[in-house]
């Protein structure tokens, strides 16, 4: 299955059925009076969560989304057929959009949340809703309301509870292959990943998830390499996983690379907690080890996890380290809990 995690889409809500101009006309019946029937109700466009989907891809092959319109009064006092909804199935993290690409409609963050998109219109009135006291007999009746016709964007971002930063052969990939239960592509190039990747990861009998998303480079924020806009997929992590290449000689500006495409990118992404990892030590000898474990711990005014993806050293430290920052993000100061009495 291809993944896509950004589209456009146009959507028309159902138009109002018209009301019916009728009067009853029977042989025994000398003053019938009006009786015409009001509109159907057109349908509306909805969009709704589900579980299963991780990706937009069905929305390149269907880009148009109508509702039936509401079909119109008939006689007999008969309210015409109300319009059927049409209802757009996204993965779980899908934000809509306007037509803008900034302004948010909805985030649909949970399975079964629905969201109303384009409001069908209402049906008609017939001539019988005309009818009063000082007129017996009506000859009007109301058209139905027309529906909304607008376009919307699509924008996927993936629920991950960690994601994972580096720059291309950082072994991200390498990373969570061996710490979850996703098989990403492994290559000895830049860019082996191309689309963001998901695993669930145990520690001491928890579970959480993480993303993988492909590499960035200096100059991402302008478009270089595979640009930035994979760190939408991060942006609802607790906590970012920094992984520094330690078999790089230039790891300090490395680490600094990824540090100023975040900033490029959004402020409040490069605020959030961090846990830098040294990888690929198992290539290294101790002295240089330890040289490079100061470096980058003096550009990065903290601790530095030590690892390796492919022996396994040190991940069992750093996963419980993420789960940490991870429990830590989900309880709720005291201050901000409501009032209940």
């Amino acid at each position: 299955m291809k993944f896509l995690d950004l589209t456009r889409v146009y959507i028309r809500s159902g138009g109002g059925g018209a009301g019916c101009v009728s009067f009853r006309r029977e042989k025994f019946i000398e003053f019938g009076g009006p009786d015409g029937g009001d509109g159907g109700n057109g349908g509306s466009v909805w969009a709704e969560a589900v579980d299963g989907l991780n990706t937009l891809i069905d929305f390149r092959y269907q880009q148009h989304f109508f509702a039936k319109s509401g079909q119109g009064g008939m006689g007999s006092q008969r309210t015409g057929k109300t319009g059927a909804d049409i209802t757009l199935k996204v993965p779980v993290g899908t934000e809509i959009l306007d037509e803008d690409e900034e302004t948010v409609i909805a985030d649909l963050t949970t399975v079964g949340q629905r969201v109303l998109l384009a409001k069908g219109g209402n049906g008609g009135w017939g001539n019988l809703q005309f009818k009063s006291s000082t007129n017996r007999s009506p000859g009007r009746a109301n058209p139905g309301q027309d529906g909304v016709e607008r376009t919307i964007w699509l924008r996927l971002k993936l629920i991950a509870d960690a994601g994972l930063l580096g720059l291309p052969n950082a072994g991200k990939s390498t990373f969570l292959a061996a710490t979850s239960n996703a098989r990403p592509k492994i290559a000895d190039y830049p860019f082996t990943t191309l689309v963001p990747n998901l695993g669930v990861v145990g520690i001491d009998g928890h579970e959480f998830v993480m993303a993988d998303i492909p590499g960035l480079i200096e100059g991402a924020s302008e478009g270089r390499g595979l640009g930035d806009q994979f760190l939408a997929h991060v942006e609802r992590c607790s906590v970012l996983l920094h992984l520094v290449d330690g078999t790089s000689s230039t790891l300090t500006r490395d680490y600094r690379t990824i540090i100023g495409e975040l900033e490029a990118y959004a402020e409040e992404l490069a605020k959030k907690p961090r846990i830098t990892a040294l990888n690929k030590i198992d290539a290294l000898d101790a002295k240089t080890l330890s040289a490079r474990k100061r470096a980058l711990e003096k550009a990065t005014h903290g601790p530095v996890f030590l690892i390796s993806g492919v022996s396994g050293q040190g991940l069992t430290e750093v996963l419980r380290a993420l789960y940490a920052q991870i429990l830590a993000g989900r309880v709720q100061p005291v201050e901000d809990v409501p009032w209940q009495p």
